[in-house]
């Protein structure tokens, strides 16, 4: 890995993700010996789709999937914004991109209030499965607690459901677990989101 990241100068950024049920000794040792750093824990859930539905937007707030780029790179722009840390948006945007050029299912849903994204995520589905993954939810601090990340949610997860998912997983951060559990996901381990970048 250390001679891949090294010798291709198109890969700027790179995350390896850790599970705390795997048992991979020396693992840790050698992504921090490759440049890699920890990021936050992140709680890997699962749960039936269905249970994910039925949560309609606010007043004032619109939900949409999006389909033109300059509309998923301001999506992914405000998730930047949210999460802080090394700006990942470019390097989405072109796995997006490439996602869908390859007919892969993958769709980005966001919310807006006035035209203004204020809460966005993906929904991706896994080939030849019931399962899809709700990945990148973010919502400006100053909407949270309305409800527009739930409904945000029920939209990606009731487009899932259309092309036949029944099971949804997700590595959600602190903010967003508690409203999965509350729909009834279950947390069945952990995750730690290791990142490298290119000086």
């Amino acid at each position: 890995m250390p001679d891949l990241l090294a010798d291709d100068r198109s890969i700027r950024q790179a995350e390896w993700k850790t599970r705390t049920h795997d048992r991979a000794p020396g693992l840790e040792e050698a992504l921090r010996a490759a440049g890699f750093a920890p990021d936050e824990p992140e709680s890997v859930m699962l749960g039936a789709a269905s249970a994910l539905i039925g949560t309609e937007p606010p007043a004032g707030v619109t939900v949409r999937q999006l389909t033109h780029p300059e509309d998923i790179r301001a999506a992914l722009d405000m998730q930047d914004s949210v999460f802080g840390g090394t700006p990942r948006a470019e390097r989405m945007l072109s796995a997006i991109l490439e996602q869908r050029a390859r007919e892969e299912p993958v769709e980005v849903w966001a919310a807006e209030v006035d035209g203004r994204i204020v809460s966005a995520g993906r929904i991706d589905l896994v080939p030849g499965t019931e399962f899809a993954g709700i990945w990148g939810g973010a919502t400006l601090a100053d909407y949270r607690g309305r409800g527009i990340y739930r409904a945000l949610t029920s939209a990606r997860v009731r487009s899932a459901m259309s092309r036949g998912v029944r099971w949804i997983h997700s590595d959600s951060t602190e903010d967003s677990r508690p409203i999965l559990e509350r729909a009834g996901l279950v947390k069945v381990t952990e995750t730690v989101p290791w990142m490298w970048q290119r000086a």
